[in-house]
């Protein structure tokens, strides 16, 4: 029995989509995160306005209500494919980072 399924998408996660809006003001230069890891504007994504589209699906790991309350208790960790955007951006002549942004479908 396989832990992923057909699309790519490892058991226990899901495709939560492939945009994010960026913060209000941000301006150029705009660097986009996956993980920690340095993302490639024109090849993992474009900047189209106030918003960033990914070249693929972001993946987001589906927790269900027991498994956070578990987590919450610390019965157990987590090891499914969670992804987390980063941008880091300028605004107002000072370089700021947003962590954790949430994915649009």
């Amino acid at each position: 029995m396989s832990d992923t399924s057909a699309s790519g998408i490892p058991k226990g996660s899901y495709s939560a989509g492939c945009l994010v809006r960026l913060p209000g003001g941000a301006e150029q230069p705009i660097v986009v995160y996956i993980n920690g890891l340095v993302q490639t504007e024109g090849e993992d994504y474009t900047v189209r306005g106030n918003e960033v589209l990914f070249t693929r699906e972001i993946v987001k790991e589906d927790l269900s209500f027991m498994r956070k309350v578990a987590m919450f208790l610390s019965f157990f960790g987590t090891y499914r494919k969670d992804e987390t955007i980063d941008i880091q951006f300028r605004r107002n002549g000072k370089t700021e980072l947003a962590s954790d942004v949430a994915v649009q479908d």
